[in-house]
C-alpha cells in the first residue's frame, strides 16, 4: 500500500471523512486514519440534524446554511445513500418572554436573508397535533434537514475512495515528525508511517491530544450529550422539534432564565424530539461537562424525560428502549477551530464544532480542501483561524499588566 500522500487526514468522523472526500476531489492524493473504525467516535453517539435555527447570527448560521445547501448537492450527487431529508425544524416558545426572545432573534436572521418565521400557537398545533397545546408559538425554518450520522461518515469514504482516497482504520498513531523548519514530514503509527506534506487534525474531542504531538495546546473540551430511544410508534412528531430553551443550554453566554425543575437546570436539559428512518422517536438532550466518560447518566435520563413529557404528553405511553451518550468537541466561543497553524507548515485543524459536526460537515471539508489548495474560501472565515486565542491571551495578559 502505498504510504506517501500529499495529505493526511487525522480522524474518520463526520469532519474528517468530509475533508477528506473533498480533498479527493481536487485532486491531492489523500489518507485517512483513525484509532478505530469510521464513524467510531462522537459521529456515532448522536442524532444527525442540519440546523440554522439553533444558531447565533453571523459566521455560525452562514455556515449552517452553506452546509445544508452542500448537502442537498451531495445527495444528488453520491451514489450511496445517506438519507437526506430536508423536513424541516420547529423551535417551540414555552412562554410569551421566549416567544418576544424569539421574534427578536428571527428578525435579525430575515434581515441577513435566512428562511424564517414565527408561527403563533394554532399554527404550530395545526403543524404538531400531539404537542402540549399551552405552547404559545414558534420559529419555522422549512430548510432544515436530517440524514444519517454513521451513513454521511460512509458516504464521504465511500465516494472518496472513487477517487483514490486511501483508509487507514485502527491504527494509534505514535508520532508525527517534523522538519528542521517545524514543517510537517511524516506520521508514525503503530504498524508503519506514512510520509505526507500536510495534516489535517480532524479528531474532534481527542484534537488536542493530536496537538500535543506537534507542541499546541488546543482548547477543546469534551462535552457530553444524551438521547433516549423509544420502541416503534405511532407517528405522533412530524418534524425536528426543539424548544427554544435549547438555545439557552447550547450557549452559555445567553441570560435567560427558563422556569424548569431543579433535575432538569441541573442536567442543563433542553428538549429536541424527532423520529428516525427506523420509526423510532429520538429524545433529547443534555450537555454537560463529565469529561470523556460517555456513559449514560440515569438522573440524566429522568430530566430528559421529564421535559419530553412536558412538551408531548402522550409520551408517558411509549416505551423507552435504550440510550446512549457521546461526546462533543466544545469551544469556549461556541465557534469551530477551521484554520491552518502558522507555527507549523503544513499543519490544519478543523475541529471544535460540538453538537453541529454533523451539519458543518460538508462546507468545513469543502472550506479546507479550498484552504490547502491555497484557494480563496467560498466566504470570510477569519474569526475560526487557531491565532484567535493566542490574541485572546495577549489581550488578557495586557490587562494583567
Amino acid at each position: 500500500m502505498n504510504n506517501i500522500f500529499d495529505v493526511t487526514v487525522i480522524g474518520a468522523g463526520a469532519i474528517g471523512t468530509s475533508v477528506a472526500y473533498h480533498l479527493a476531489e481536487k485532486g491531492f492524493s489523500v489518507a485517512i486514519i483513525d484509532s478505530g473504525d469510521i464513524a467510531h467516535g462522537s459521529s456515532s453517539h448522536c442524532d444527525a440534524v442540519a440546523l440554522i435555527c439553533d444558531k447565533k447570527p453571523g459566521i455560525d448560521t452562514k455556515m449552517g446554511a452553506a452546509s445544508i445547501a452542500h448537502y442537498k448537492e451531495l445527495s444528488e450527487k453520491f451514489s450511496y445513500d445517506f438519507e437526506f431529508d430536508q423536513k424541516g425544524c420547529l423551535y417551540v416558545c414555552e412562554t410569551e418572554a421566549e416567544y418576544e426572545a424569539a421574534s427578536s432573534y428571527v428578525a435579525e436572521q430575515q434581515r441577513d436573508g435566512y428562511d424564517m418565521s414565527m408561527i403563533d400557537s394554532k399554527m404550530l398545533q395545526d403543524m404538531e397535533p400531539y404537542l402540549a397545546e399551552d405552547m404559545v408559538g414558534g420559529i419555522w425554518t422549512p430548510g432544515d434537514a436530517a440524514m444519517s450520522p454513521y451513513k454521511v461518515c460512509f458516504a464521504f469514504i465511500e465516494e472518496g475512495k472513487k477517487l483514490g482516497l486511501e483508509v487507514f482504520t485502527y491504527c494509534n498513531i505514535k508520532e508525527i515528525k517534523l522538519g528542521s523548519n517545524n514543517e510537517v514530514e511524516k506520521i508514525i503509527f503503530d504498524e508503519g508511517e506514512i510520509i505526507t506534506k500536510k495534516i489535517i487534525n480532524c479528531a474532534g474531542v481527542w484534537a488536542p491530544i493530536i496537538g500535543d504531538m506537534v507542541g499546541i495546546d488546543i482548547p477543546i473540551q469534551p462535552r457530553k450529550g444524551m438521547n433516549l430511544v423509544s420502541e416503534k410508534t405511532k407517528k405522533i412528531v412530524f418534524h425536528k422539534i426543539l424548544e427554544f430553551g435549547y438555545m439557552m443550554s447550547k450557549f452559555d453566554d445567553i441570560n435567560f432564565k427558563r422556569n424548569v425543575s431543579a433535575l432538569v437546570e441541573e442536567y442543563n436539559v433542553a428538549f429536541n424530539i424527532e423520529y428516525t428512518h427506523a420509526e423510532n422517536i429520538l429524545l433529547g438532550g443534555y450537555r454537560g461537562f463529565r469529561g470523556f466518560d460517555n456513559r449514560s447518566e440515569i438522573e440524566a435520563m429522568k430530566a430528559i424525560a421529564e421535559r419530553g413529557l412536558r412538551f408531548f404528553p402522550c409520551l408517558k405511553d411509549v416505551n423507552c428502549i435504550r440510550s446512549y451518550a457521546g461526546v462533543r468537541p466544545f469551544v469556549e466561543d461556541h465557534l469551530p477551530i477551521v484554520s491552518e497553524v502558522n507555527e507549523i507548515p503544513g499543519f490544519y485543524i478543523a475541529a471544535g464544532h460540538e453538537g453541529d459536526g454533523i451539519c458543518l460537515s460538508p462546507i468545513t471539508g469543502k472550506l479546507m480542501a479550498q484552504m490547502a489548495a491555497g484557494e480563496e474560501t467560498d466566504f470570510d472565515i477569519s474569526q475560526l483561524k487557531f491565532s484567535r486565542f493566542k490574541a485572546k491571551a495577549a489581550q488578557l495578559d495586557g490587562r494583567e499588566c
